[in-house]
């Protein structure tokens, strides 16, 4: 008996004392509690307004009550995450300092604080809004984050940035009046899914990062949509950028990646792919762009195939010295093809020849542009597609479809024209 209730005392000791649940009180500090807490407990904060600045040393959940503000009072972060494994849900955090060179953030999670999770939360008026730094694993998801927006784009730091990370999710955060929405560097295994970015530069600015997934994400009214570089061993599947003044999706260095369902509708240029080989596109439409795909720098051996281009204004603006061969298994939809179909598979009898010489002409020089409908041009156009010698590179479809593959194109054509309309 005596053994046995030794063993009970030596159990009872060892067992893990249940994580607390601390509340801070009116009169209260937050941080003051935070030091009280042990690792694993719970801080939470009712709502009301708190003018202090954070630092998460242990283990625990920050968590907010009504949506009470934490403001840094224009002052270095306003959260700074230490310690791994720390969840905060449920804030407004606003106020940060503005020092680019010191990286304020609104919630700063440091080199080694793996697992951190930011879920619910608004961050306003803040430099950077989250910056993420040798941190795996952390989940950023369902967050409202505006940037300082009185200040020119290059005095703003970036909504989310994430540096030297692995297994990151960031996950329906909706963004604006950033530098750049979401800025990836040397970070691998991410996923990046359902966020929305607007008015800011880039909707994201990534590089040096490989095997991650962009899914399902909406870029618009920026500079640029997702601007995509020096990576490999990506896919971009489901996402939606439209009105973007430069590019919708640039594919820069890219190499071993899948493009798939994509929308680009009513930007500068639909895709921008420089120096892009070994990926697959498929199942894109590309629609109401000034330029549907602006193609170069030794963009080869890639297979195109079963995408739809749809009333832009230039199909493809292609700069090389050989053609490019695509569509050659599902052939894809060009609008502006005058070819027929004879037999009725659905794919036109000839192939479809992307540019010809006065494409080039405009590509290098735009104000042939303004001759467009001339007789000389006209003539130029039907000499050069009759007389080889004339003949630029181009991308050619062996099978081009007869009808387009997205059945809602004629709405994300309005939405363009009607966007375009109000701007």
């Amino acid at each position: 008996m005596k053994r046995l209730v030794a063993l009970l005392l030596l159990l009872a000791c060892a067992a893990p004392a249940a994580a607390a649940v601390w509340r801070v009180q009116p009169g209260q500090r937050i941080g003051e509690i935070i030091e009280r807490a042990a690792p694993g407990d719970t801080v939470e904060i009712p709502r009301g307004h708190y003018a202090e600045r954070l630092r998460i040393e242990k283990p625990l959940t920050l968590r907010g009550i009504d949506r009470p503000t934490i403001s840094g009072g224009g002052e270095g972060d306003v959260i700074r995450v230490v310690a791994p494994d720390v969840r905060i849900e449920g804030l407004i955090v606003r106020d940060s300092g503005d020092d680019l060179g010191g990286q304020n953030a609104g919630i700063y999670i440091q080199p080694g604080a793996h697992r951190a999770v930011v879920r619910h939360c608004d961050l306003a008026h803040v430099l950077f809004g989250l910056w993420i730094e040798k941190a795996d694993d952390v989940r950023i998801e369902d967050n409202l984050i505006t940037g300082m927006r009185e200040k020119l784009s290059s005095q703003r730091g970036n909504a989310i940035q994430l540096y030297n990370t692995r297994g990151a999710r960031i996950a329906r955060n909706h963004i604006s009046f950033a530098r750049d929405g979401i800025y990836v560097d040397v970070s691998h295994h991410a996923e990046f899914i359902g966020n929305v970015i607007h008015h800011v530069r880039y909707g994201s600015h990534y590089m040096n990062s490989y095997h991650n997934l962009w899914q399902d994400n909406e870029s618009h009214h920026n500079q640029g949509g997702l601007a995509l570089m020096e990576v490999r061993n990506l896919v971009v599947r489901g996402n939606r950028t439209w009105a973007n003044g430069d590019h919708g999706i640039m594919l820069r260095t890219l190499q071993d990646s899948c493009i798939e369902d994509n929308v680009s509708a009513g930007n500068g240029r639909g895709f921008f792919i420089y120096d892009a080989e070994y990926n697959v596109l498929r199942g894109n439409l590309v629609i109401g762009n000034r330029v549907g795909i602006h193609l170069w720098a030794g963009s080869f051996n890639n297979q195109v195939d079963g995408n739809d281009f749809v009333n832009n204004q230039e199909q493809i603006r292609y700069v090389a010295s050989r053609d490019v061969e695509w569509g050659k298994q599902r052939g894809n939809y060009w609008s502006n093809y005058l070819g027929w179909d004879g037999d009725g598979d659905g794919f036109g009898d000839t192939p479809m020849e992307a540019s010809d010489a006065v494409d080039w002409l405009v590509a290098r020089y735009p104000f042939t542009k303004l001759l467009d409908s001339s007789p000389a041009i006209s003539t130029l156009r039907l000499i050069s597609r009759q007389f080889p010698v004339l003949r630029v590179a181009t991308v050619t479809d062996t099978r081009p479809a007869m009808v387009p593959r997205h059945k809602d194109w004629r709405a994300w054509l309005e939405a363009t024209r009607n966007d375009a309309v109000r701007d």
